[in-house]
This record gives C-alpha cells, structure tokens and sequence, in this order.
C-alpha cells in the first residue's frame, strides 16, 4: 500500500473565525505554489496573501481584548 498527501488541522483555522472559504483559498494558494514551485514572484505574492489572511483573522484577537489580564489599573 502506497499512501502520500498532507493533511492539515482545520480546528486551528477554526479557532481563527475562518470558514469553508479560507480554507478553499489556502487549498488554492497551496495548489498554485505546487504548480509552479520555482516562481519567486509567485511565492512572494502567496505571502502577501497568508500575511493579509492572518491580519483579518488574528489568533485569539476576541480573547485578548476582553481578558482582564491585559486591562491596565
């Protein structure tokens, strides 16, 4: 049995707000780095991409901004 392919946690998405649609554009971005593996110009492009994706939906942003640790007295 040969097995190949990546797997990636969608709960880590999830946890940032993303739905269906981020995840159809990572694939897409995945996919388009994949295919065309020595572009510089495209990888930088995809980062500009992931960088304004992880802007929009930041880790725990909700969480920070409510937590009483972070109020100063």
């Amino acid at each position: 049995m040969v097995t190949s392919g990546v797997r990636f946690g969608t709960p880590a998405l999830t946890s940032r707000g993303m739905g269906t649609e981020e995840m159809k554009k990572i694939a897409e971005m995945i996919s388009r780095v994949l295919y065309n593996i020595k572009s510089e110009k495209l990888k930088t492009e995809i980062k500009a991409e992931i960088k304004d994706m992880c802007r929009r939906f930041p880790i725990y942003s909700n969480r920070v901004a409510d937590s009483e640790a972070w109020r100063v007295y």
